[in-house]
């Protein structure tokens, strides 16, 4: 039985043959009633009943709906967010942007992008999140891992190439504009910058990912010269649209962005999302009383459908297998990328020799030291985070990759007996740096009790979102005085246990090799004369063998020498490298907040 093409299929065969993307998205708003075009502004699931499928299953566990008109057959905005991979159920889970970053290679970046973008719509999304290219302030921004570099170019040319990888299978959503780089502060902080900084420093490489193809951008939570980000007209309109001719869509980061609907729309801000929120409970009001206008309504829904005809009309025609998600191409990927970010930044020599690379057929005695050696840590555990169906720790990996050495473990919480092992072995590795608990995006449930937030909620009208709302405010009761994960990095030396333990270690081995995960730049200089290697490792998953065999070579900062084919420490920091805690101001993050409830 043959079906009547939809009003938005019919579009999409327009602009397959020829018809301009933004004519058929105003050919398909006119068909739309009010009712239809205001539905297109914000996220489909009411607020309450989406926060509480968050606290039940958790950040994107599906994909976020917004922006449907199923009468017309106009697809829902699916969102799913990353960049550490596709954010949404057991997928492929890529080293940290900051990691990749390391590799210096945007044709790398793109291989990543493509099977994002595949993972993506294989998971049922149409819309990735994941494009985040804000330029780090300060190394202890809780978000430097989600981001390439400090440098502007390095920043636009890996960005791009995350786009363009995406592009066949999913739209591309560049984040978080603009001058976002404190996490902590991030609800409140107004951040000040004249025009040529803003333009030279932290904008270009947000126009070269767009001029990439990017059908998105992100506003970002903070205000800038005095003006909400999602309210901004210089950011959202002047720059986006006048000057650099963006023709996608603007949404708002979630939840929290817009301060105030009419607002957010008069400067440029098309879709709020996740759920409907504050312009499904006020828009409409706020229409009546002249506040805004349909007009500035249909501009929006035109951005939108805009994004979405081109997007479908241009996208793969054969749709991804599930099969691909996190299957072995992908995974294999993973690998090849985090050789290529690692950094080696020292391999003396012992005995003659660097003390890397030990030769895969090592049948000597290996110490394997600290509390992360056998951890998974990936990265921070808030909207980048991926959850990939298996992950091999790092002595998982050394046991898998040197299958004919004696591998004997300690957590270090004994560093008497960690000195032990390290004595009786003929190479010592140990594994130190951070977790999700020392950095990444701030996730403290209590900032959805600020008297200034909880304003932006719409009021719960139904038992249900009574429920969800008692729920939340059980749970902030309980999080009181608890510590705080996540957030902006207060020091940037190693913890001092594990500064211990490498000292420990390296008085008692004849080999040493320190191995940091870090999303950023890390102090070493008050122990990094002792070890004999040492590699940055940032976060990433070891989804096969840790191998170290003699093949490959790698950049180092004074010139290329042999390490590992599969630890192949290929990389070369990408942002600027602090030698001492002199040489950087400290990151203020304490702006003054709003009470809680």
């Amino acid at each position: 039985m043959q079906t009547t093409p939809s009003s938005f299929d019919t579009q999409v065969e327009a602009v397959r043959s020829g018809v301009d993307a933004r004519a058929a998205a105003q050919t398909l708003a006119a068909e739309m009633t009010e009712a239809e075009l205001l539905a297109c502004l914000h996220g489909t699931v009411p607020f309450w009943p989406g926060r509480g499928r968050i606290m039940e299953h958790g950040y994107n566990f599906v994909p976020f709906e917004m922006s449907g008109v199923p009468r017309l057959g106009v697809p829902e905005i699916s969102f799913i967010d990353g960049p550490r991979g596709a954010v949404v159920g057991p997928t492929t889970a890529f080293p940290v942007s900051m990691a990749r970053g390391a590799s210096w290679d945007p044709a790398l970046e793109e291989e990543v992008g493509r099977a994002i973008g595949v993972e993506v719509r294989a998971s049922g999304g149409n819309l990735f999140g994941g494009v985040c290219i804000n330029l780090p302030r300060h190394p202890a921004w809780g978000r430097a891992q989600e981001t390439y570099s400090d440098q502007p170019v390095l920043l636009g040319r890996m960005g791009a190439a995350l786009v363009r990888g995406v592009k066949p299978n999913a739209m591309a959503c560049v984040k978080h504009f603009a001058l976002n780089s404190m996490e902590n502060a991030r609800f409140d902080v107004d951040v000040t910058c004249d025009e040529t900084t803003m333009h030279e420093d932290f904008l270009p490489h947000f126009k070269e990912a767009i001029d990439a193809g990017a059908e998105a951008v992100m506003c970002a939570y903070n205000s800038v010269n005095g003006h909400w980000a999602s309210e901004s007209t210089e950011l959202l309109t002047d720059i986006l649209r006048t000057q650099w001719g963006f023709d996608g869509f603007v949404l708002s980061d979630f939840i929290w962005a817009i301060r105030d609907a009419a607002a957010s729309l008069e400067a440029g801000m098309d879709l709020e999302a996740p759920f409907a929120q504050l312009r499904a409970d006020r828009l409409p009001a706020e229409i009546r009383e002249g506040r805004t206008s349909f007009d500035a309504v249909r501009r929006a829904v035109v951005h939108i459908l805009t994004a979405q005809l081109r997007y479908y009309a241009e996208r793969d025609r054969i749709e991804p297998s599930a099969d691909l998600i996190a299957g072995p191409a992908h995974r294999a990927l993973a690998c090849k990328v985090a050789q290529h970010s690692m950094v080696l930044l020292r391999n003396e020599d012992v005995a003659g020799d660097p003390a890397l690379p030990i030769d895969a057929g090592f049948d000597g005695r290996v110490a394997v030291l600290g509390k992360l050696a056998d951890a998974v840590n990936l990265g921070d555990k808030g909207s980048s985070n991926v959850n990939p169906p298996s992950v091999v720790t790092v002595l998982d990996g050394i046991r898998s990759g040197l299958p004919q050495a004696t591998v004997d473990a300690h957590d270090g919480s004994d560093l008497d007996r960690a000195a032990e092992v390290a004595a009786g072995a003929d190479v010592t590795v140990v594994v130190v740096g951070y977790t999700a608990a020392e950095e990444g995006e701030w996730v403290n449930g209590r900032v959805y009790g600020r008297d200034d937030l909880m304003g932006l909620y719409p009021e719960p009208a139904t038992d249900e979102d009574r429920r969800v709302y008692a729920t939340m405010m059980q749970r902030l009761e309980v999080a009181k005085g608890k510590p705080e994960a996540g957030g902006d990095r207060r020091d940037l030396r190693l913890p001092s246990a594990d500064v211990a333990l490498i000292r420990a270690a390296c008085a008692a081995s004849p080999r040493t090799i320190v191995v940091v995960q870090s999303a950023g730049a890390v102090i070493i200089d008050d122990w990094a004369d002792l070890p004999d290697a040492i590699v940055l490792m940032w976060y990433w998953p070891t989804t096969s063998t840790f191998r170290f065999s003699p093949e490959g070579t790698a950049r180092t900062r004074s010139g290329p020498s042999a390490v590992p084919t599969d630890l192949a420490a290929a990389g070369d920091v990408g942002a600027q490298w602090i030698g001492s805690a002199t040489r950087c101001s400290p990151l203020r993050n304490d702006w003054p907040r709003p009470s809680c409830r």
